[in-house]
């Protein structure tokens, strides 16, 4: 293990293998809350079936657990690993002249969506974990009809978590600018598909978060 650390060539495919692992769930997160929007009863179909499918939960879920911990935690020991190599403190250089925003602040757009992902858990992960396996109820219901849709406006017909999470997904947003086109570059695309890398980051990165706003300003108004 500490083989695999001291490589940076490792550690750079596994961010990226990590960071397109969370782009795929975050497309399926995002479409899967799309049909909200549309049909409630899509979405507590929908909600239901990845919450009591044994696949998902025991299987799909701790994968995904896993992946988070390990984006987050290798992007900091690659953050410290870089600064540390660095004889000048890169707060002073002159990273404008070959580098983004985006790029030279990866650390700071990361840390903002691990304190979005701590309320998201709290907010949903946490409660249905106690409803599932400390309450035991794999129902989905209350009142006898399903609870997913309704958990879910009841969360954003909360301003100032609406808010919260508005600019937690323009964080997210300027992270991915950066880490879609990243990602795959590390795992050996070549100079010829970067134009056409740039611009399915510019569609993921802008589109998957201002759908993600749309949603809850969505609740926020229909509640």
């Amino acid at each position: 293990m500490s083989l695999f650390f001291d490589s940076s060539i490792a550690r750079k495919v596994s961010m990226a293998l990590s960071a397109i692992f969370l782009m795929v769930f975050l497309l399926q997160h995002f479409a899967i809350n799309l049909t909200s929007v549309f049909s409630a009863e899509i979405f507590n179909q929908i909600s239901h079936f990845m919450g009591t499918n044994p696949l998902v939960q025991f299987v799909l879920q701790p994968i995904l657990i896993f992946g988070v911990i390990f984006h987050f935690v290798m992007g900091f020991i690659l953050e410290f690993r870089n600064n540390r190599s660095s004889k000048v403190k890169y707060a002073y250089n002159n990273g404008g002249a070959n580098s983004s925003w985006m790029s030279r602040n990866m650390i700071w757009s990361g840390l903002a969506i691990l304190s979005f992902m701590v309320l998201h858990f709290i907010d949903f992960w946490f409660p249905e974990i106690n409803t599932k396996f400390i309450l035991n109820d794999w129902s989905g219901l209350h009142n006898g009809e399903f609870r997913y849709f309704t958990e879910l406006q009841h969360k954003f017909s909360y301003g100032p978590r609406v808010i919260f999470y508005c600019i937690a997904f323009c964080f997210l947003s300027l992270h991915l600018l950066h880490g879609f086109t990243s990602a795959f570059q590390s795992m050996g695309s070549t100079v010829g598909r970067k134009k056409l890398l740039q611009n399915l980051s510019y569609l993921y990165s802008i589109c998957i978060p201002l759908g993600f706003v749309f949603i809850a300003l969505f609740h926020f108004f229909n509640h």
